[in-house]
């Protein structure tokens, strides 16, 4: 990290560093016109006289200039000062999903949210002419006000579907910014036409999120190999592990939306980011409440049911016990016999009365 607390940038006063990547270095500042607390990214010294490497960090500034949205990261101000070029954010408190996402998989309600939340901000993008083209767990950051999209520095202008012209602040962004094959972004998560070289369009960011909620869901990548090679290769030609053969508990339709999100083929994808957004929004509204982590310990549990299966007509023996005294005779009518999870279920038309000692009901009701 090359600047030290105390340095000044403009009215910018660094704090003490925050990260470091690639592309850029960003600090805590304080901003002491307004005195309030702001993030300060910079090009790093090796990098400033790279000319793909200043134009890229252009670009994500007039990019984030143009999108005001609560699930993007606010733009504050751009400058330069002692050939040192920088840029003035929003500073957020948090941890990114990637860093969450070391302790392992979210419960279903957080995937559903966090994952909305994350289309509400690629939306807005999209919609205002700007494909992220990085989308992963590291540039997104989750905040107690909710999901926070950031780095826009492989942003590419383009027109989506009833977004009209692409803001004026973003006609300077229409060069390529590198020649037509090389592949930017992170390979993880890029979508098999970004990998051969092709333009990337809103449903290259889709593929992106695709692979962020299934990472979401499982805690695990859904491409992945011992090299680089072997990666890529899985994204073009294989299919990720079915989410079910992981988390059986995740309900088959989101299951489906994350295998459509992750199509090879962009035209076999969803073809806007807001019918993703709808598809979570109504699992989110009809999915049963997550399933509690642990079980509690048997002599908590109100009782056990054993039952005895017969033919269709046959009398049925069931004998149910239980554990805790019920002051109350319950009476519960059961579906027809299945089998949920390798626990079967008492068959139908059959009543039970649960009370205090054993009890043994034959037949008919």
């Amino acid at each position: 990290m090359g600047l030290t607390s105390g340095k000044k940038l403009g009215p910018y006063e660094i704090v003490s560093p925050l990260g470091a990547g690639g592309m850029g270095e960003v600090y805590r500042a304080r901003d002491t016109r307004l005195d309030r607390t702001v993030a300060v990214k910079i090009l790093p010294s090796h990098l400033s006289e790279n000319p793909e490497a200043r134009q890229r960090f252009d670009r994500e500034a007039r990019a984030i200039s143009s999108l005001s949205h609560p699930n993007i990261c606010h733009f504050y101000d751009v400058g330069q000062q002692d050939g040192t070029s920088y840029i003035v954010m929003e500073y957020l408190e948090g941890e990114t999903l990637g860093e969450r996402l070391r302790k392992g998989g979210l419960p279903l309600d957080q995937v559903l949210r966090v994952g909305a939340e994350i289309c509400e901000g690629l939306e807005k993008a999209h919609r205002s002419g700007v494909v992220h083209r990085d989308l992963k767990p590291a540039n997104i950051m989750l905040t107690k006000s909710g999901v926070k999209l950031l780095d826009f520095g492989l942003a590419k202008p383009t027109i989506a579907v009833g977004a009209g012209s692409a803001p004026a602040s973003l006609s300077t962004m229409s060069q390529p910014l590198t020649v037509e094959g090389t592949i930017v972004g992170t390979f993880q998560y890029m979508a098999p036409e970004q990998l051969e070289g092709k333009d990337a369009d809103v449903r290259s960011d889709i593929f992106a999120l695709g692979a962020v909620l299934y990472e979401m869901i499982t805690g695990t990548r859904a491409f992945e190999g011992k090299t680089t090679a072997s990666t890529i290769a899985a994204i073009l030609a294989s299919e990720p592990k079915p989410i079910s053969s992981m988390q059986p508990m995740t309900p088959p339709t989101l299951d489906r939306v994350v295998v459509t999100a992750l199509a090879k083929d962009p035209d076999e994808r969803f073809q806007t980011v807001h019918d993703l957004k709808v598809q979570l929004k109504w699992i989110a509204e009809t999915a049963p409440p997550t399933a509690p982590r642990t079980v509690r310990p048997f002599r908590e549990r109100w009782a056990w049911i054993s039952v005895v299966v017969f033919p269709v007509g046959a009398r049925r023996t069931v004998s149910v016990r239980a554990n805790t005294p019920l002051t109350d005779l319950i009476r519960s009518e059961f579906a027809a016999f299945t089998t949920i999870d390798g626990m079967p279920t008492v068959p139908a038309s059959s009543r039970i009365g649960l009370g205090a000692k054993w009890k043994n009901s034959e037949g008919a009701r």
